[in-house]
């Protein structure tokens, strides 16, 4: 009798250690965001990388995108550079982000976290300050479009980036819809024939009509510190798309015509603008403004042989061959080629080579040859050759 007690308290003992130690390896669920049903269980949902980011400002409303990967667990963010206080105290109660992430200065923060890759979500003036700091560290860079303010700045941060070894990217919202991929994919098979027009809408009402915050429309509409108005908040769209549909191609001259419709609003930088771009086989056309009744980001392609139109991010319009138009929903794009962050990671990490891309800096170079002879183009009041 005194065996089987004794034995019976060794088999109780024994699952009290093993469901403890079950209970100390299972996660906390603090964001159920992070989790997934799975077999009916909670599974973890992998991290989009295991990158150590860094962020260099917060004064660009896209960083709200990757703040809330960091609060679902998605992405690994070391520090944050912003000086500016009410804006920091403001996103850390926001994101319930912790006193030690933050810093004052962009150097001092790459110095101590050694963090593999910087984002930049400060002014567009200010990305050639976050490569000065970040190239000779070792660490790679990818900014909010466009590449930069001006020409010269950007050919600076391509020679930084030649020099050090980093990548230097430039991430666009289009960059990650599927039906653009499609319409790329079927552009590149031949499937339209040789492509004569392209035609891109880009924009919305206005920053100030759709509550941009006051950091961020304070720099956007400040022709020093974004380089321009609506020709480089949203021509940059279209100068990308056209190159990568252009396979890279220089083009053989640039025309454009900038409108100044909401004084008021935006006394400093134009809010509405077209473009045309000259190649030896086609011509694109860039529509973009602060003056649309509605936001839209539109691609259409014609090629001698069909039609396509990207109407958002995921439906399209084909017309091929003569045949009648069909709609269609574009497949999602397959990861890591998804989305920026496990983008970056596969550039970072030498496993893309990232040169002929929508984020490649060889393409970003050309659209920023491109919104230089745009601007020129305005000021000039001509066309302007390359």
């Amino acid at each position: 009798m005194l065996k089987l007690l004794r034995l019976r308290f060794i088999t109780v003992l024994l699952s009290i250690v093993v469901f403890t130690a079950a209970a100390q390896t299972r996660p906390a669920v603090k964001d159920s965001t992070n989790y997934m049903a799975l077999d009916g269980h909670l599974k973890k949902m992998p991290m989009l990388s295991n990158l150590k980011l860094g962020i260099a400002g917060l004064s660009h409303d896209h960083v709200h995108n990757v703040l809330n990967q960091y609060k679902q667990g998605l992405v690994n963010i070391v520090g944050i550079a912003e000086p500016n206080k009410e804006l920091r105290a403001r996103y850390k109660q926001q994101y319930q982000l912790p006193d030690s992430l933050f810093y004052d200065d962009l150097k001092k923060m790459a110095t101590e976290k050694k963090p593999d890759a910087v984002l930049g979500f400060n002014p567009v003036a200010k990305h050639i300050d976050v490569v000065e700091i970040c190239a000779p560290l070792g660490i790679s860079v990818m900014v909010e479009k466009p590449l930069a303010a001006t020409l010269a700045q950007a050919r600076r941060m391509e020679f930084l980036s030649l020099k050090y070894y980093i990548k230097v990217l430039t991430n666009y919202e289009t960059t990650w819809y599927p039906s653009y991929q499609h319409v790329y994919n079927m552009a590149a098979n031949d499937s339209l024939g040789t492509i004569r027009k392209i035609i891109v809408h880009d924009g919305h009402q206005g920053p100030k009509e759709i509550k941009c915050s006051k950091e961020f429309i304070s720099w956007l509409t400040d022709p020093e510190l974004n380089g321009g108005g609506a020709l480089i908040d949203f021509g940059c769209y279209g100068a990308d798309l056209m190159t990568w549909l252009m396979e890279g191609q220089k083009p053989i001259a640039v025309t454009a015509v900038a409108r100044h419709f909401k004084l008021q609003a935006y006394p400093k930088v134009e809010d509405d603008v077209t473009v045309m771009i000259e190649y030896p086989t086609a011509t694109g056309i860039i529509e973009a403004s602060w003056n649309w009744p509605f936001s839209i980001k539109d691609l259409e392609v014609f090629g001698d042989d069909g039609y396509m139109h990207a109407l958002d991010s995921k439906n399209i319009v084909s017309r091929l061959n003569q045949a009648s138009s069909t709609v269609k929903i574009a497949d999602n794009i397959i990861p890591p080629m998804d989305n920026p962050i496990s983008y970056l990671q596969t550039v970072v990490q030498n496993r893309l080579i990232g040169l002929t891309d929508r984020s490649s800096l060889k393409y970003n170079m050309m659209v920023m040859v491109i919104l230089d002879a745009a601007k020129r183009s305005i000021a000039e009041n001509k066309r302007i050759v390359l």
